[in-house]
């Protein structure tokens, strides 16, 4: 089932790339909505597809290893929902997700990756936002700043170009360094987004930013997504043709996405 946001001329992409991830989806059950109407980014302990995003759950770092969500310049510009702050537990996650206590007085922000101003289009999206299996722990001054200007400059572009796939998530090590809470939740080093265009011209971006405040451009941290795909290990867009996902996640003009 599509959206009913997403634009006519993107359905029959979508529907086509939805019953081609039908067959490649790594979960336990079959995808419900658009979010991995492209493929499923990379294997993980639980992948739990909602309205308003999916995401990939690894146990061993209590968090997403990726989130991923199409949103529509409708979506970006319907605020439908206020923000609701309900932060809990994501009762979906059989081991048990991240808690709100793992947070309380570490230093670290429950940074979310599919942003709760992503979701308010509905109440449902936006409560679907709060759970913990879409934190990850960020330091103040990212969360609040360079990561927030990301964000906010990720709304711009579904806004200017009607449709865009957005993935995003941190970048995990193989073995946990610092951690945080009774869980022991894995504090990254760095995080990613990717960016994917849907209209007829098409085009991707990528970003890596390390968890940490900076006032330098968003173009600073601009890079390929084939870049994001090496540092994450995982594989962006598959059900794309592959000459198609080969020559989209090579290249990137920056100046092409208008940065502010």
């Amino acid at each position: 089932m599509v959206k009913a946001q997403a634009k006519p001329i993107f359905r029959l992409l979508l529907t086509l790339c939805f019953i081609f991830s039908c067959f490649c989806f790594a979960g336990e059950q079959e995808p419900q909505y658009d979010n991995l109407s492209f493929g499923v980014p990379g294997i993980a302990d639980t992948i739990i597809d909602r309205p308003g995003y999916a995401l990939g759950y690894i146990e061993y770092h209590e968090q997403p290893a990726w989130v991923i969500y199409i949103m529509t310049q409708t979506e970006a510009t319907t605020k439908a929902a206020k923000r609701t702050n309900k932060f809990r537990s994501d009762p979906e996650i059989p081991t048990g997700s991240a808690t709100t206590g793992d947070y309380r007085r570490s230093g670290y922000d429950r940074g979310h990756l599919a942003p709760a101003a992503d979701m308010a289009f509905s109440g449902q999206t936006m409560a679907d936002s709060f759970f913990m299996s879409n934190m990850s722990p960020q330091k103040p001054a990212f969360n609040r700043g360079i990561w927030k200007r990301l964000e906010e400059q990720v709304r711009q572009i579904a806004i200017r170009e009607k449709a865009i796939y957005v993935v995003t998530g941190p970048i995990l090590p193989k073995k946990k360094t610092v951690t945080i809470g009774a869980n022991q939740v894995t504090v990254p080093t760095h995080y990613y987004k990717v960016i994917f265009e849907l209209t007829p011209t098409r085009k991707m971006i990528g970003f890596i930013l390390p968890n940490e405040g900076s006032d330098r451009p968003l173009e600073d941290f601009a890079v390929t997504v084939d870049v994001v795909e090496k540092a994450t290990g995982l594989d962006f867009f598959s059900a794309l043709p592959k000459a198609v996902q080969e020559r989209l996640e090579s290249t990137i003009s920056v100046s092409a996405w208008e940065l502010d």
